[in-house]
C-alpha cells in the first residue's frame, strides 16, 4: 500500500483517535505545530467527540444528543481530520495503516509523533444471548437509540392485552452497578415515570426496574456508606438491586441469574430492555502495533505520557486516556495506574500537548502527568444524586439535591468548548421550566419506509421501528 498523497506532506503528528485525548491534544497543538511548519492530523471514523458522562442524561431526554459530541470540524479548524480508523502501527518505520470510513482502499500514512488515543470499547463476556438481546451505552447512537425504546416500548406495552408480553415489555435491566450503570438506570426510572404519568392506561406499579450487580457493592468510587445509601434509595424508588448476581444467559431475551457466592440458579425473567454497563477495555487496535502492550491489553507508557519499553522510552511514541496504562504517581488508582475515567483523559491530554511541544520543539520542559482525584459526582434522576468531593485534600460526601447540584457543575464546567457548555446549561434550564422532553422519535431505522409506500403503489408502510 502506497501513502495517500492527497493528505499533506509537512511534518505530522498523527493522532490516533478523536476522542477526549485526541480532541485536546490537537486542539491545543494545532496553531503551535502549523507555525513550525508541520502538521497535527487526527483519525477517527466518528467526526466528533462524545462527552460519554453525559450519555445516562442523553437516554433520559435530560439532554440533546447533538449537545453531547463535539464537532471535530467546528473546533479543529487547523487539524488534518481524515474519517477512517488506524488499522495497524509501525513505529519502526513510522507509518501507519488507515483504513477509510467509506470503505475505499486502505493507504500508509507517514508520520513524526503518533498519539495514541485510541481510547476503550465495552467490555462484555461470552454470555449466551448478550450480543442479540443486549445495548451497550458507550456511544451517542446507543444512547438515543435507548431512549426511543424504552418511550416506544411504554407506549406500545400501553395497549397489550397478553399480560406476560405486557410485563416484559415494561421491564429494563441494567447489568453494571458502576457510575455509568447507576446513572443509567435511574436517568431512565425518572424518564419512565414521568411518560407513564402522561398515558393514563399505565400506572407507576406497571413497570419494573432491575439492577443486576456481580460484586457486593455499588459504585467503588464512593464510600461505603454512600453506596448503601445509593442502593437503599434505588429500592426506596420501586428499584430491585441484585447484588451478588450474575447474568448467566440472556437467549430470546429470557434472563437468567446466578448466586456469584454459591453458583446456584437466582431467578429468571423476560425483558425487551437489557442495557450492558459492565465495564470498558482498552481499544484492541492497540495490539495490531509494535508497542509494548500490558496484561491488560493497554500500551504501556510512563509518567510523562511516553510510550515506554522494556528499554525505555520510544522517540515520538506517546499514549494517553483509557487505551494507556499511566502511573498514577499520587498512590491512588486501580493497581498503581490512573483510572480509566474522564478527569484523567482531559488532564493527561493537556499535559501531553506540552510535552509533545517541549520534546518536538525544545520549547518548555517535558513534566511527569501528577493529578489528585477531584472525586466522583453522579446523577440519579431530576434533583437527585451522590458525590464525593475533595477540594484541598478533604473529602465531603453528598446526597440528593446537594449532590445533584454539584453534579450539574462539575459537568457544566468540563464539558468541552463554550458553546456545548451553553447549549447543554440552557437544555437543563428549559427542563428546569418545562420538564424533560418525552417525545419518542419514530422510524430512525427506516426513514425512507414512508415515501416508499408513497412512491410504490400497493405497497404498505414499514412496520414502525
Amino acid at each position: 500500500m502506497a501513502s495517500n498523497t492527497q493528505f499533506s506532506d509537512r511534518p505530522r503528528i498523527l493522532v490516533v483517535g478523536g476522542g477526549y485525548v485526541g480532541l485536546y491534544v490537537a486542539k491545543n497543538l494545532q496553531k503551535k505545530v502549523k507555525a513550525q511548519g508541520g502538521i497535527v492530523t487526527v483519525v477517527d471514523p466518528l467526526p466528533y467527540m462524545t462527552y460519554q458522562p453525559f450519555l445516562p442524561e442523553v437516554a433520559a431526554g435530560t439532554i440533546e444528543a447533538r449537545h453531547a459530541v463535539v464537532s471535530h470540524r467546528m473546533h479543529l479548524k487547523d487539524t488534518e481530520l481524515i474519517a477512517g480508523k488506524v488499522t495497524g502501527v509501525d513505529h519502526a518505520a513510522r507509518t501507519a495503516t488507515v483504513e477509510p470510513a467509506d470503505g475505499s482502499p486502505s493507504f500508509q500514512l507517514p508520520y513524526t509523533d503518533v498519539v495514541m488515543a485510541a481510547g476503550s470499547i465495552t467490555r462484555t463476556f461470552p454470555i449466551p444471548g448478550l450480543a442479540e438481546s443486549g445495548i451497550g451505552l458507550k456511544t451517542i447512537e446507543e444512547a438515543l437509540s435507548l431512549r426511543n425504546k424504552i418511550l416506544e416500548r411504554i407506549e406500545t406495552a400501553s395497549l397489550m392485552e397478553d399480560e406476560a408480553a405486557r410485563k416484559r415489555a415494561l421491564t429494563f435491566v441494567v447489568v453494571g452497578g458502576g457510575f455509568a450503570g447507576i446513572e443509567t438506570l435511574t436517568e431512565i426510572e425518572d424518564m419512565a415515570r414521568a411518560a407513564v404519568r402522561e398515558n393514563d392506561r399505565l400506572k407507576r406499579e406497571d413497570l419494573r426496574f432491575v439492577m443486576i450487580e456481580a460484586m457486593g457493592r455499588v459504585m467503588p468510587e464512593v464510600t461505603q456508606e454512600q453506596a448503601e445509601w445509593v442502593v437503599s434509595d434505588m429500592r426506596s424508588r420501586g428499584i430491585e438491586v441484585l447484588l451478588n448476581t450474575s447474568l448467566a444467559s440472556a437467549e430470546n431475551g429470557e434472563l437468567k441469574l446466578i448466586n456469584m457466592a454459591d453458583k446456584s440458579p437466582a431467578g429468571e425473567f423476560a425483558t425487551d430492555t437489557l442495557i450492558w454497563t459492565a465495564g470498558v477495555q482498552a481499544n484492541p487496535m492497540v495490539r495490531a502495533t509494535d508497542f509494548p502492550i500490558d496484561d491488560r491489553g493497554r500500551v504501556r507508557a510512563n509518567a510523562e505520557l511516553r510510550i515506554t519499553g522494556d528499554d525505555g522510552p520510544l522517540e515520538g511514541a506517546w499514549a494517553a486516556g483509557d487505551v494507556a496504562a499511566v502511573p498514577d504517581l499520587t498512590g491512588g488508582g486501580v493497581g498503581g495506574f490512573c483510572v480509566p475515567n474522564a478527569q484523567h483523559a482531559v488532564r493527561q491530554a493537556k499535559l501531553l500537548a506540552k510535552n509533545i511541544y517541549a520534546a518536538r520543539f525544545g520549547e518548555g520542559t517535558v513534566k511527569e502527568y501528577r493529578h489528585e482525584n477531584l472525586g466522583a459526582v453522579a446523577g440519579m434522576g431530576q434533583y437527585k444524586g451522590v458525590a464525593n468531593l475533595k477540594p484541598f485534600g478533604k473529602t465531603i460526601g453528598l446526597k440528593g439535591l446537594p449532590a445533584w447540584l454539584a453534579h450539574r457543575g462539575y459537568h457544566g464546567l468540563a464539558m468541552p468548548m463554550y458553546e456545548r457548555k451553553a447549549r447543554v446549561i440552557s437544555g437543563w434550564l428549559l427542563n428546569v421550566a418545562f420538564g424533560r422532553d418525552l417525545t419518542q422519535l419514530l422510524h430512525l431505522k427506516t426513514p425512507r419506509a414512508a415515501f416508499e409506500a408513497a412512491a410504490t403503489p400497493g405497497k404498505k408502510p414499514a412496520e414502525k421501528k
